[in-house]
């Protein structure tokens, strides 16, 4: 069932790009870093500081930040600003995280941009492993090619995702001229902190004074905090999803939904959101807000700006349908807060009887957290692994699946074709009437391995 493509095909490299993508990858990873900004502020300096060359939004939080720099980038060019978008990780080819215009830079433009940048890079790694420190990670240096690639463009805006945390990730060495903070919840624990308070406090330092804030729903020992750090930053203006924000109403629709949004600009009445859950109706009111705040100051967009924007958003790898009969579904939830509104989101958009689970983990992550809220809605689980080396093993997922699942539910695969596979015959074992009906496949648990069932099946 599952269509296998050879490393080259799934991934479209030339041989330029990989062999920059190797170059870079060489560097410590993303997971594996010293949290300071020197290194990207030393290398931008030498640049001329492209990262202020255009105004920013920059987006933390624990979920939803993607989605969110998706939607705040639609409504952007919709205004006719020209934009730049960095986000990550990366689904099927990192050239996906440097985007102008909506669209990735071209293999081509990517293997530029990394030529260009390379003699500073390695100038400011020199200087660091002479004073004993690292060179810059890889995440680093691909923060540097997206500042340096929206200022070349160049952009009137760049709406600019964290790697991790705040205060201390290399994309802070931009202002933002407004920040926003999506729900935070515990995840990448052994960096951030091990309360949702520490975590809340790392998260806050991307407020800038004088930015605009716009902070989604948080539990209430988060908000203290963000509110404490809005004073205490001195921040210019603060909205908040809950109180100066709303989602006034929202109806499922045929391919997403129908929300109505009020902002302190005004109220917005059905607006088509081609996504589902009630997640992506308050990511979508976090970047209205964040685009009324940039654009007019916190006045109202033009109705047709803000159905056309929406409209027009894409969210590949979140509650996305990549086939049908069975219907198989990828999502990138990899926490336990993810995975309560992925099955929010299941049980109100679609129609499924039987709803087999592809998971795996990446070591890093709760999984036992993550496994125990899928439990209620999925009727049988194939555990398997991606192909990444921080991925758990896929021996070691199935112990905790059968703790929280028993041992009839679980099945151990620890390819992914053959987990699909597997999956999908147990969802053919039912008879299904139609797409988001019947008997279903979601694949989750890991962006990589959302991304890499993407690839498999076609979508890649």
């Amino acid at each position: 069932m599952a269509r296998k493509k050879k490393k080259d095909e799934t991934i479209g490299r030339s041989p330029e790009l990989a062999d920059v993508y190797a170059s870079i990858i060489a560097r410590n990873p993303e997971h594996d870093f010293e949290p300071t900004l020197d290194r990207v502020r030393e290398v931008c300096e030498l640049l001329g500081d492209p990262q202020r060359a255009y105004r920013v939004v920059h987006i933390t939080g624990t979920n939803g930040k993607t989605s969110t720099a998706r939607m705040v980038e639609s409504l952007v060019r919709e205004q006719g600003l020209r934009t730049g978008r960095f986000t990550s990780p990366h689904l099927t080819s990192v050239t996906e995280r440097i985007a102008i215009d909506g669209e990735p830079v071209t293999e081509e433009r990517f293997v530029e941009v990394y030529r260009d940048v390379e003699p500073y890079v390695e100038m400011v790694d020199a200087r660091s492993q002479a004073a004993g420190g690292p060179r810059l990670s890889f995440f680093e240096v691909l923060t540097v090619m997206a500042f340096a690639a929206f200022a070349d463009a160049p952009v009137d805006v760049a709406i600019v995702e964290v790697g991790m945390g705040g205060g201390w990730d290399s994309t802070n060495v931009a202002d933002g001229d407004v920040a926003v903070v999506t729900p935070v919840a515990m995840d990448h624990a052994q960096w951030l902190g091990s309360t949702v308070v520490e975590i809340a406090h790392e998260k806050a330092g991307i407020i800038k004074e004088g930015a605009s804030v716009v902070v989604g729903q948080q539990v209430e020992e988060v908000e203290e905090v963000l509110l404490a750090e809005v004073r205490e930053r001195g921040a210019s203006r603060l909205v908040r999803d809950g109180a100066e924000l709303t989602v006034a109403q929202r109806h499922v629709a045929v391919g997403g939904q129908l929300v109505d949004l009020s902002t302190p600009g005004g109220l917005y009445t059905e607006i088509f959101l081609p996504l589902h859950g009630a997640h992506q109706a308050h990511n979508a009111l976090l970047a209205l807000a964040a685009t009324e705040a940039l654009v007019t100051g916190g006045a109202a967009l033009p109705a047709g700006v803000v159905e056309a924007g929406f409209a027009a958003v894409t969210s590949p790898g979140r509650l996305e349908v990549v086939r049908s009969s069975p219907t198989i579904l990828v999502d990138a939830a990899h926490n336990p807060a993810g995975a309560e509104v992925l099955v929010d989101a299941l049980e109100e958009a679609f129609g499924f009887t039987r709803l087999i689970g592809v998971v795996g983990v990446l070591g890093d992550k709760d999984a036992e957290g993550l496994l125990s809220v899928l439990e209620p809605v999925l009727a049988e689980i194939v555990v398997t692994q991606s192909s990444s080396p921080r991925s758990t093993e896929a021996e070691d997922l199935h112990e905790l699946a059968v703790d929280v699942f028993g041992d009839d539910r679980v099945h151990l695969a620890s390819r992914l074709d053959a987990a699909l596979d597997i999956a999908a015959t147990l969802a053919e074992s039912e008879d299904t009437i139609g797409v988001g009906t019947g008997a279903g496949v979601i694949v989750t648990g890991s962006v990589v391995l959302a991304a890499e069932a993407r690839v498999l099946l076609g979508r890649g």
